[in-house]
């Protein structure tokens, strides 16, 4: 019963956070300012809004254990990711369980396509206690706008 009591409370937190529109954007930083490689937004939970170059960085030099995370559709996935991405579709009904499942002492890098999944996904990761979460702003298509590398299947 305690197991079912948890995953309605999870369901309810993921609808509370879609229900408000939570999405990371550069206003967020400051109103108005783009994103820079000097763009970085710390909470105190660890979860932290990242630049593009600075995701890049993180991928280039990453800390042991980094999991790349993707939370875009299958078929976004399968367009284009960042190499060694693995992927939970931020619309499955099962999203929260899925979140709930992973290790939350391990480093992410955390991305979609325009940082709006991304940036409710870490809002939920931070409830949940992830301590270590960079949410890359602007998602894949500033990752791409800058030129830096995907990979396809």
């Amino acid at each position: 019963m305690n197991d079912q009591i948890r995953k309605f409370a999870g369901a309810i937190s993921l609808a509370a956070v879609l229900a408000s529109g939570c999405g990371s954007t550069t206003s967020d930083v400051a109103s108005g300012a783009e994103s820079t490689t000097d763009t970085v937004v710390e909470s105190s939970t660890g979860v932290r809004l990242v630049s593009a170059e600075d995701g890049a960085a993180i991928q280039a030099d990453p800390p042991p254990d980094l999991v790349i995370l993707d939370v875009r559709t299958l078929e976004e996935f399968d367009a284009g990711h960042l190499e060694g991405a693995e992927m939970i579709d931020f619309y499955r009904g099962d999203f929260a369980t899925q979140l709930e499942g992973l290790d939350r002492d391990v480093p992410y890098l955390l991305y979609c396509r325009s940082g709006n999944r991304s940036g409710q996904t870490a809002a939920i990761m931070a409830d949940l206690g992830f301590t270590d979460v960079a949410d890359v702003d602007g998602g894949i298509n500033a990752w791409t706008d800058l030129g830096l590398p995907t990979v396809a299947p």
